[in-house]
């Protein structure tokens, strides 16, 4: 009896709960792996790739259809950033010394600003909208719920959340869809060791002082 009880207890949880389990989890994270990839229709197809600690040290990669390709390692106040030429110049940005020679750009991290490119290591993990429980399915031959989320400050845009079932009900899989684009976050590596260092000195061009 106790363990119907139980069983029956935890097919009522609701899908608010679920999601809110899910992003508390998420936010506990001492590391974890995001992986982007996203479809533009008419536009710039685009992945990237982070691993962090969530806070302040990350290392992250970005490359794009066009050929354009951006690494970035974060380790406290201090971005080691490496675009590529064509990242340059589809981005406008103009980094002395940058897409040369393979070096390493050298600046405080404080200088980083929105819409530059860079990631700031965070990622936030905040329920919102309305949910509900889609089917179960595998994410990777791992159990998972699916849970739908429709929101009206987003509207015409679809979510799909899909949260482990087994063990801690980590966010395997976010898809995210609308008429413009279609994007795939994936997370992985959950609290697994990081291990972000600076480049080597004589591949890197110090900016940190200049301006």
């Amino acid at each position: 009896m106790t363990g119907c009880a139980g069983d029956s207890a935890a097919e009522e949880v609701s899908a608010g709960q679920m999601m809110d389990d899910a992003n508390k989890t998420m936010r506990a994270l001492k590391s974890v792996t995001i992986d982007t990839d996203t479809k533009v229709s008419g536009g710039d197809d685009r992945t990237s790739r982070l691993t962090t600690d969530l806070k302040d040290h990350c290392a992250f990669e970005a490359t794009s259809a066009t050929g354009g390709s951006l690494e970035q390692l974060r380790i406290g106040g201090t971005d080691y950033v490496r675009p590529n030429r064509k990242y340059l110049e589809v981005s406008g940005h103009n980094m002395a010394g940058a897409g040369e020679q393979d070096r390493w750009i050298k600046v405080p991290a404080s200088e980083s600003t929105p819409g530059d490119g860079l990631s700031q290591c965070t990622h936030e993990f905040a329920s919102f909208g309305e949910v509900t429980k889609g089917e179960p399915t595998k994410v990777n031959e791992a159990p998972a719920i699916t849970l739908k989320v429709t929101d009206k400050e987003e509207a015409g845009t679809s979510f799909t959340f899909y949260v482990a079932t087994e063990g801690k009900p980590y966010i395997l899989k976010v898809v995210a869809k609308d008429d413009q684009f279609d994007n795939t976050t994936s997370f992985s590596s959950f609290d697994e060791p990081l291990d972000v260092q600076a480049p080597d000195r004589a591949d890197v061009l110090d900016m940190s002082s200049v301006g």
